[in-house]
């Protein structure tokens, strides 16, 4: 008893005499750099729906890769991090090492949870009960009615068959008597396309639903700044209930209808995270077009890839799945992924309190070249081992326990629109942006992409 009594004197005596450590701690000139490069963009871009000229704008300064050399220059100047950044009124600490990335995204959302303020507040205007913002609470059931009716865990959708219908129908109407492909030409059949798959035929030209969803989502960019447009949200998420209540046959609502439910499911809440999630993959695919309507050689590898293949029906094409997921990797949909400590959590170091933000900044690590040597070029081959590309981290759909639960269903009507084109015609970006000798740009506005179509 008497050692054991000395041994617990010696541990106080250590304490009190060896220094308590703390996380390192950004200057005010450094943390306004990060707020100028990274926090500024971002917003300015904006976070929820992109606005064509800022985006423009950011693409002609290429913020991106300023924002990850400025990262790279704080993390030789400080350390891994996490690096406490000088925000008045919120704490915040900005994740610098791949492995405080890995550590964050596995142990979400228990301390570090999805729902920040930050997100609430934006989120709030287009889904309050969505899972993304719930609590700890409400969350895991809303997670499993997600993946049940998104068939999370597999590669092809159980519902594949009637979605490749949709797929192939609106690429023919794209395709039709057209040499020059657009952006506006593009978009407006993908948003018929993405109605069809998520609530049948009968939605295919009903636009004032996804209008709804974007003057929402135009409203969230502004987050608390923003007055809720209550009227429409009530108009929107009546529309999505009443279509879940009468699912067509082979509709996402359909396997909504069967998914796990409880009274505070609300799954009306949680579809219009789909129809962000499916804007967002428009853009993905549209730059993975770009990638490959000005990269020869994996375009011809593409192309062999599908060879032999009935494209009218489901695939899992691989080697287009992985210039889909690089087009990720090089201008991430979601650059920036956010947590919140739920209790204070100790790193390296030093602790992190509770209530504190953390920014993992996805182009950091996307575009890191001082340890990726493809960090600026088109790399398909990157993602031959998916699950190695993202222990990285490569993250374009966030990692872990909430990894976003489309991932897979996104992919695969991704790849397969681009399969399709790809099989149809061939499209030849019309400028020199993407060119393959030199490093691609940190950021690509995909507005103002055209491509000449020409036949194979």
């Amino acid at each position: 008893m008497r050692r054991v009594t000395e041994e617990a004197t010696m541990v106080r005596e250590q304490k009190q005499t060896s220094p308590v450590r703390a996380l390192p701690r950004a200057s005010v000139l450094d943390t306004a750099r990060v707020i100028g490069r990274v926090g500024i963009p971002l917003l300015q871009r904006g976070v929820i729906v992109r606005r064509p000229s800022q985006t423009r704008l950011m693409e002609r300064v290429d913020a991106d890769r300023h924002a990850v050399a400025l990262l790279q220059e704080l993390r030789q100047k400080y350390g891994a991090g996490p690096l406490r950044l000088r925000m008045p009124g919120r704490r915040m600490v900005l994740v610098l090492s791949p492995d405080h990335v890995q550590r964050i995204l596995d142990e979400t959302p228990e301390p570090f949870h999805t729902a920040t303020r930050e997100k609430r507040a934006a989120l709030a205007h287009f889904e309050p009960a969505g899972v993304l913002i719930s609590s700890t609470e409400d969350r895991p059931e809303r997670r499993r009615f997600n993946e049940s009716a998104l068939d999370t865990d597999h590669a092809i959708h159980r519902g594949a068959d009637a979605m490749i219908g949709a797929i192939n129908d609106e690429v023919d109407r794209l395709l039709a008597d057209r040499d020059v492909l657009t952006w506006p030409d593009y978009s407006r059949h993908w948003m018929r396309m993405v109605r069809r798959i998520v609530f049948g035929e009968q939605t295919a030209d009903d636009e004032q639903l996804t209008d709804d969803m974007l003057a929402l989502r135009s409203a969230a960019n502004w987050a608390f700044l923003h007055p809720t447009r209550r009227r429409v949200r009530e108009r929107m998420l009546a529309g999505i209930d009443h279509h879940l209540s009468n699912p067509e046959p082979g509709s996402l609502a359909e396997y909504a209808a069967r998914a796990p439910q409880t009274p505070t499911t609300f799954p009306e809440h949680q579809v219009p995270q789909w129809l962000f999630a499916f804007d967002a993959a428009s853009w993905a695919s549209w730059r993975a077009l770009a990638l490959l309507g000005s990269h020869e050689r994996q375009a011809g590898d593409a192309l062999r890839s599908l060879e032999g293949l009935d494209l009218r029906q489901p695939h899992p094409l691989h080697v287009m799945r992985a210039c889909v997921l690089e087009s990720l990797r090089l201008w991430p949909t979601t650059p920036a992924i956010l947590r919140e400590t739920t209790r204070r959590v100790r790193f390296e170091g030093g602790p992190v309190p509770e209530d504190t933000a953390l920014l993992i900044y996805a182009p950091l690590f996307h575009r890191d070249d001082e340890n990726l040597d493809a960090a600026h070029r088109f790399e398909p081959e990157m993602w031959e081992d998916e699950r190695a590309a993202m222990e990285w981290p490569l993250v374009p759909f966030s990692a872990g326990p909430a990894v976003c639960p489309a991932r897979n269903l996104v992919l695969h009507v991704t790849s397969t629109v681009i399969s399709r084109i790809f099989s149809e015609r061939r499209p030849t970006l019309l400028d020199d942006r993407l060119d393959p000798s030199e490093p691609l740009p940190g950021t690509l506005d995909p507005f103002s992409l055209r491509f000449a179509l020409t036949d194979h």
